[in-house]
């Protein structure tokens, strides 16, 4: 069986349709296994309570839908409002879905994660998650990464050291001039936290573009969260779905292997895979 699908899958190969066109995949690194098959598996229920922006840590220009799923910035004038998930993390490999439509940003339209104590209101335009050291924030419109109320530099792209003023360079040397300017980023973004490793990273256009925050406090919960300044701005929060630190099982793995050889465009042909019908559904119901 296994070489009766070895050849049907290598016969379709060159015929395999174009990627789309992005910016992001020339930026991609490589990802874990662990990650690899969070971003290839089923997500869990949208009704998960990790999928819920939280009714009491949120600024109070940001209304919450009935669901809980999404908040939208009442139109205010001077004022910065930041609002975290409802359940954090303190260990595992999550990953959750953010969708914030770019025509909704303006300035100072930032996604990350913060601790418990992140201020969620500000007078002024400013960057709120990432604007102290309870907070990591990627600003969307400028591309830079901030804690500590400092600019950290872009992502993906140079940034300096944690610990030091060395310079680490995240791009391909042939994307490096075209990413010395800010990316526009797509209204879907994949936020990554590793609590295990300490690390915090972004997937765009299904490309994870390494990690943009290292070192992050063990064993405390992390929220993910966003600020705007943006009136009328409305985001939604999904949880995808999550790993402990053991790794995936050899089926998963498998699994994994052939959709990512079949391709986007060919997900839809795996009932023509010379597979028993519960493989088929296996392979189907995963992706």
């Amino acid at each position: 069986m296994g070489l009766s699908l070895s050849s049907w899958l290598y016969s379709r190969a060159a015929d395999s349709p174009p990627s789309s066109p992005s910016a992001f995949p020339p930026l991609a690194v490589p990802t874990s296994s662990r990650l690899a098959v969070i971003l290839n598996s089923s997500p869990v229920s949208p009704a998960d309570s990790r999928s819920h922006w939280s009714s009491v840590h949120r600024s109070p220009h940001f209304l919450l839908s009935a669901r809980k799923q999404e908040v939208t910035r009442s139109p205010v004038e001077l004022s910065s409002d930041g609002v975290r998930a409802e359940v954090g993390v303190k260990g595992g490999l999550h990953v959750w879905e953010v969708l914030w439509n770019p025509d909704h940003r303006g300035s100072h339209a930032v996604m990350g994660i913060s601790r418990r104590d992140c201020p969620l209101q500000a007078s002024g335009y400013n960057v709120l998650v990432g604007g102290d050291a309870q907070s990591w924030g990627w600003e969307l419109k400028t591309n830079q990464l901030w804690h500590g109320g400092q600019s950290l530099g872009l992502y993906p792209g140079k940034r300096r050291g944690f610990h030091s003023g060395a310079a680490e360079d995240l791009r391909p040397k042939s994307s490096t001039k075209a990413a010395e300017t800010s990316l526009p980023i797509p209204e879907r973004v994949l936020l990554v936290l590793d609590a295990d490793a300490g690390t915090l990273g972004f997937v765009v256009d299904g490309s994870f573009l390494g990690v943009a925050f290292k070192d992050l406090p063990h064993g405390v919960e992390l929220f993910p969260a966003v600020s705007s300044v943006r009136g009328g701005a409305s985001i939604q929060l999904r949880y995808l779905n999550g790993a402990t630190r053991d790794p995936p099982d050899l089926m998963a793995l498998c699994g994994l292997s052939i959709r990512q050889f079949l391709g986007q465009q060919r997900q839809n042909q795996t009932d023509r895979l010379p597979l028993p019908p519960l493989l088929q559904h296996y392979l189907f119901s995963s992706n």
